[in-house]
C-alpha cells in the first residue's frame, strides 16, 4: 500500500529577488549553442539550453585543449600559481553568483550553496599554492654507484566527468589539481547542472586562464563522447565522479590507451552510534551526514546503526529534528530542504519507504511527497529497518534516514562493511580507543568521527572496494596528475 499523501501544508517559495538574481547570472553565460534543456528542480520550468556536442565537436575539443597545452605545460609553477590565485579571487567575489546559480539549477537552499562554493574555491586556492611545492628527492642507490634524482612531470591532457549533486566543486576539484599540475582539460558536466561550470570556467578565462586550455563539453550523448574521447591517443587522464557501473565501463576504455585514471564512485555509508556517545553531537551530526544536500551525496549517511542503549533517545531526538525542518524552493528565505534533482528521484525515495514500511519499518515522520510541480519529498525517518530492506541496500541518494538496532561494537563493524562499497563510514562516541579501532576496522577511505561532515580540501578524499580508485584533495590529488620519473646519474668512481 502507498503511503503518497498530497500534503496541504504550502511549501516554500522563492524569494523575489533571488530568483531574479540567479536569472541574471544565467543571462550573462557565454553559452556557445543550444540543444539541451536546463530545469530549475523545484519548478521544473526550462531555465536555460546548453550545446549537445556530437563526438566531432568533443574531439574538436580535445585538439584544442591539447594545443593550448603545450605552452600550459612548459609554465613556470609560479604562473600557474598566480593563475589560480586569480581564479580563486574572481569566484570568491561571485560566491553570491555562483550560490544563487547552483541553487536555481540544483534545488539545494541557498545557505547550503553558499557553503559548496566556500568548499570548492578551497581547492583552488588550496592547488595555487601546491603548484609550487613540486615534489621530488635527491637520494643514492644503495650499492652508492650512482644518485636518483626523482621529478614530476604532467600527465598530459585530462578529461573529467562531472556529476550533478555538486556543480561547482567536483569541477574545482579536478581542474584546478590538474590546471597546477600543468595539464589540459576537457570537462564535461553532468546536463542536469552544467551551468555553474559554464560559469565557473567563464570565471577561470577572465582570471587569465588560457581561452582553450580548459574546454567545456556538454552532450547527450555521454556513451559515444567517452568511447571517442577516451580512445584518443592524445588523451592520457580520466577522472570521473559518478556510479560504480559506469566507472567500470569507463575503465575499460581507458585501458585501451592504458591511461591513468582516476574513479570515485558509488557509496553505501555505515554511521555508528554507540551508547557512550554524546546524544546532541551523534543528532547533529547525523542531521548533516543524512540531510546535507538533501541526502544527494555520495558520502551521505545511508545505514544508520544505533546501539540500543542509546536508540530510543536517538532516533526522538532525530525525529524531532528532522520533522522542524522547511521543505521548499532552494532560493526561499527560510528553506532547509530544497527539491530533489528529478522526478525519479522523487519516485525512488516513495518506493523505498512503502518497500521498507511493508518489510516491519516503522515511518516516524515524513515519507512522502508532495501535492506541487517541483521534485520534493519530506525528511523521513524510519526507525528498525530490516536488512533485507530496498533502503538498507541501496545507495539512497535522497532525505531518508533508515535506522537500524545493534547490541555490540563486533556486530555493528560487521554488518557496516557488509556491502561491496567503501567509500565513507561514520562513528560518533566519547570513547577515544573505541572511536580510532572502529574507524580502523572500517572498510572505507573516509571516516567521520564525531562529525558528519569529513570532507576538506586538504584532505585525500576517495574510496576503496567498489567505491573507487584514486584521491582527490591534498598533495595526493595533485598526483593524480603527474608522472613520477627518475634520473639514475652515475658517480665517479674517487681514487
Amino acid at each position: 500500500m502507498s503511503l503518497t499523501t498530497n500534503v496541504a501544508a504550502p511549501l516554500i517559495e522563492a524569494d523575489a529577488a533571488s530568483l531574479r538574481h540567479a536569472d541574471a547570472v544565467i543571462q550573462s553565460i557565454k553559452l556557445p549553442g543550444q540543444g539541451i534543456a536546463v530545469q530549475d528542480p523545484a519548478t521544473v520550468e526550462t531555465i536555460a539550453h546548453v550545446p549537445d556536442a556530437d563526438v566531432e565537436a568533443a574531439l574538436e575539443a580535445v585538439g584544442k585543449a591539447n594545443a593550448a597545452g603545450a605552452a600550459w605545460s612548459n609554465s613556470s609553477l609560479r604562473h600557474r600559481a598566480d593563475v589560480l590565485h586569480a581564479w580563486y579571487d574572481k569566484l570568491v567575489a561571485h560566491t553570491e553568483d555562483l550560490a544563487h546559480l547552483i541553487s536555481r539549477e540544483m534545488g539545494k537552499p541557498l545557505a547550503e550553496a553558499r557553503g559548496e562554493v566556500k568548499y570548492g574555491t578551497d581547492f583552488v586556492r588550496w592547488y595555487a599554492e601546491e603548484a609550487v611545492r613540486p615534489a621530488g628527492n635527491f637520494r643514492d642507490t644503495p650499492d652508492g654507484g650512482a644518485s636518483l634524482l626523482t621529478r614530476r612531470s604532467p600527465v598530459g591532457l585530462a578529461v573529467l566527468i562531472t556529476p550533478w549533486n555538486f556543480p561547482l566543486a567536483m569541477a574545482t576539484r579536478k581542474i584546478a589539481p590538474a590546471l597546477a599540475a600543468g595539464c589540459p582539460v576537457v570537462i564535461k558536466p553532468a546536463t542536469l547542472t552544467p551551468l555553474t561550470t559554464y560559469f565557473a570556467v567563464q570565471l577561470a578565462i577572465e582570471a587569465g586562464v588560457p581561452e582553450d586550455l580548459i574546454q567545456v563539453i556538454t552532450t547527450s550523448k555521454s556513451g559515444a563522447f567517452s568511447e571517442a574521447v577516451l580512445l584518443d591517443p592524445r588523451v592520457r587522464k580520466v577522472s570521473f565522479t559518478g556510479s560504480t557501473p559506469v566507472g567500470r565501463q569507463l575503465l575499460k576504455l581507458a585501458s585501451q590507451n592504458v591511461l591513468r585514471s582516476s574513479m570515485e564512485l558509488g557509496g553505501n555509508a555505515p554511521l555508528i552510534v554507540f551508547s557512550d556517545a554524546d546524544l546532541q553531537r551523534a543528532v547533529e551530526g547525523t542531521f548533516a551526514a543524512k540531510l546535507r544536500n538533501g541526502g544527494q551525496s555520495c558520502i551521505g549517511a545511508n545505514r544508520i546503526y544505533v546501539q540500543d542503549g542509546i536508540a530510543d533517545d536517538f532516533v526522538a531526538a532525530l525525529t524531532e529534528r528532522f520533522a522542524q525542518v522547511a521543505v521548499g524552493s532552494g532560493l526561499g528565505r527560510q528553506t532547509g530542504l530544497g527539491a530533489l534533482i528529478d522526478g525519479r528521484a522523487v519516485a525512488q525515495m516513495q518506493a523505498y519507504t512503502d518497500n521498507a514500511v511493508a518489510l516491519g519499518a516503522t515511518l516516524l515522520t515524513g515519507g512522502h511527497g508532495y501535492d506541487s510541480a517541483g521534485n520534493f519529498f519530506a525528511p523521513t525517518v524510519l526507525d528498525h529497518v530490516t536488512e533485507d530492506s530496498d533502503v538498507a541496500r541501496s545507495e539512497i541518494f535522497g532525505p531518508i534516514a533508515a535506522i537500524q538496532r545493534f547490541s555490540s561494537e563486533g556486530e555493528a563493524v560487521t554488518r557496516a562493511n557488509a556491502t561491496e562499497f567503501g567509500l565513507a563510514g561514520y562513528v560518533f562516541t566519547e570513547n577515544l580507543d573505541r572511536a580510532l579501532n572502529v574507524a580502523d576496522r572500517l572498510e572505507t577511505g573516509i571516516v567521520g568521527i564525531n562529525q558528519g561532515v569529513p570532507s576538506n580540501a586538504g584532505a585525500p578524499f576517495g574510496g576503496i572496494k567498489q567505491s573507487g580508485l584514486g584521491r582527490e584533495g591534498s598533495a595526493e590529488g595533485l598526483e593524480e596528475y603527474e608522472n613520477i620519473r627518475f634520473y639514475n646519474v652515475a658517480r665517479r668512481a674517487t681514487a
